[in-house]
């Protein structure tokens, strides 16, 4: 969903009190910039953010959104250029920018096919698995102490074990099944800390959170009996201690919550979709719920995770939000989501299916520039929502630019004594550890597995800090990565290295011309003079939003 905060005519915007040599690059380079980036939202006749011409679909996702486009009237975006989908995807496939060699090869690479081949290379990276494990350690609430009271070993051993799921590719049904089912020692087998992790034990507690987690849904708002009736499932897990500190072992204990409970053991349980089904002494009864959930004709497990990556690639979900799936919160694209869904299951629940299916689609590859002014163009997905970049993304962006690390700090003194500089945040994987930046820039908390825990909403104090702070000074005064720049001649090519470094693209004939004549010509030596052009950049919305 594009922020109210983003004025799209104004790539850079100027609040407090800036340096003198700031104000005065931003004010030279501004009009420029602007005459590239109205197509956020107009037509301009020469920019670098879309292609030519009217989208094509290019599989079955397009077949299905834009007939329905056409009917509602709403003209879609054209293609996005192949700066702004290089750009758009690295950052959603691996929360990482291209390298200025990657984004050149990239642009100057001629292969018709080269966005479907980049996807796949993407898919495999290292990072993928890192930024994918972030996203999932948001949900399952991976973080040490408070609220939550997992250990940091435990917390350790359980986001290993999820970013190991991940680069392996683990089918998801495999991957819900094993959390759902786990039992033994929570420094050992990983994804019993899924019980762990949740402030409510209590077998409704724990119903609300599988609901939530697995089927996009919030249990609290069912009728009572509905929710007590999910809760029979989980009603038998026992927690022991053991003579290791914050251990705990986590089991299916009948008999221990039979005592407890001081009656007999259900002999039926209710599903949510009203099955009736028997339970016995020789099954543990999560396993009698992760065998109806993980079935293919369950009305909620596929549709809840496909929604729920849809909007994690475009920021909204065709449900949204992508945790409050209910009848009276109909899908935009119900036959997309069925497709989706169909798809899931066929390929073996095989996630990186699912999102090389979605990313190669024409309505993902669409530029961020709205071709009609229908309110309903966002939410029928007719063009890319601009948003900004989440804490984690933004800070390694900058780092990545300007070869620098982060101070990071925990509240749990062991073992985060010593956090070292060069820890990238996306592959930071207890939600403890955290620094200055990633709390002013809206990193979740964790407590409550909600999306909506992560605010992306850009603030006056964000920009304060971006424009004025002396912690982003640093970092381009001094970082090695633009050591370059500050020992280098302003010209066309060292103009372009900047460009391609920051903003994955090429600059625009104007551009080059504005940043010329601000540094007074190429006969000048400045490396100050390109480290304002980089300061101003990396003020930019351009940069600091995904497009």
């Amino acid at each position: 969903m594009q922020s109210p905060n983003f004025n799209p005519q104004s790539v850079y915007r100027v609040i407090g009190l800036v340096s003198l040599r700031f104000y005065l690059v931003l004010g030279i380079l501004t009009a420029g910039i602007l005459t590239a980036g109205q197509g956020f939202s107009q037509q301009s006749e020469a920019h670098p953010y879309e292609a030519p011409g009217p989208p094509k679909p290019a599989n079955k996702i397009d077949e299905l959104i834009f007939p329905r486009l056409a009917q509602l009237g709403i003209q879609p975006a054209n293609p996005s250029s192949d700066a702004v989908f290089l750009r758009r995807v690295y950052l959603d496939v691996i929360g990482t920018l291209p390298t200025e060699e990657e984004a050149r090869s990239f642009l100057e690479d001629k292969d018709p096919n080269k966005r479907s081949r980049l996807i796949d290379r993407l898919l495999q990276r290292e990072e993928f698995a890192e930024y994918w494990a972030l996203k999932w350690g948001d949900v399952l609430r991976i973080k040490s102490e408070f609220p939550i009271n997992l250990w940091p070993n435990a917390v350790q051993a359980y986001a290993r074990w999820v970013e190991a799921s991940i680069a392996q590719n683990k089918p998801y049904d495999q991957f819900v099944r094993e959390l759902l089912t786990a039992s033994g020692s929570n420094f050992r087998v990983p994804p019993v800390n899924f019980y762990r992790a949740t402030q409510d034990r209590s077998p409704e507690g724990l119903a609300r959170t599988v609901a939530l987690t697995f089927m996009g849904t919030r249990a609290e708002n069912w009728p009572p009996q509905r929710l007590a009736d999910m809760a029979v499932f989980f009603s038998q897990i026992s927690y022991k201690s053991t003579g290791e500190w914050k251990e705990e072992i986590v089991m299916w204990d009948p008999i221990h919550a039979a005592a407890n409970e001081g009656r007999k053991l259900p002999e039926f349980g209710v599903l949510p979709d009203g099955t009736k089904v028997p339970l016995t002494e020789e099954k543990d009864p999560r396993e009698v719920f992760a065998d109806w959930l993980i079935r293919p004709e369950n009305p909620w497990f596929c549709r809840a995770i496909v929604n729920r990556i849809w909007h994690w690639l475009f920021g909204r979900g065709i449900i949204h939000e992508p945790d409050d799936i209910r009848p009276d919160n109909p899908p935009s694209h119900p036959d997309v989501l069925a497709f989706l869904q169909y798809e899931l299951v066929r390929s073996g629940y095989d996630l990186r299916q699912l999102y090389r299916l979605i990313l190669n689609s024409q309505t993902y590859q669409l530029s961020p520039i709205p071709r009609s002014t229908d309110p309903q163009a966002a939410t029928h997905f007719a063009y890319y929502p601009v948003r900004r970049l989440d804490a984690e993304v933004l800070i390694d962006a900058i780092c990545q630019i300007t070869e620098t690390g982060e101070d990071y700090w925990s509240m749990i003194p062991e073992p985060y004594t010593i956090i070292p500089e060069s820890q990238r945040s996306i592959a930071l994987s207890d939600g403890s550890i955290t620094s200055t930046f990633l709390e002013l820039f809206g990193r979740p908390p964790r407590d409550t597995g909600y999306e909506s825990e992560r605010i992306n909403r850009i603030t006056a104090g964000q920009r304060l800090h971006l424009l004025n702070s002396s912690h982003i000074l640093r970092k381009l005064e001094q970082g090695p990565g633009l050591e370059w720049a500050r020992n280098t001649r302003i010209n066309s090519e060292s103009i372009t290295r900047l460009y391609l470094t920051i903003l994955s693209r090429f600059p625009t004939p104007d551009e080059l011309e504005r940043v010329m004549r601000y540094s007074g010509g190429s006969s000048r030596r400045s490396g100050g003079s390109l480290i304002d052009v980089a300061w101003a950049l990396v003020n930019s919305s351009e940069f600091l939003y995904r497009h």
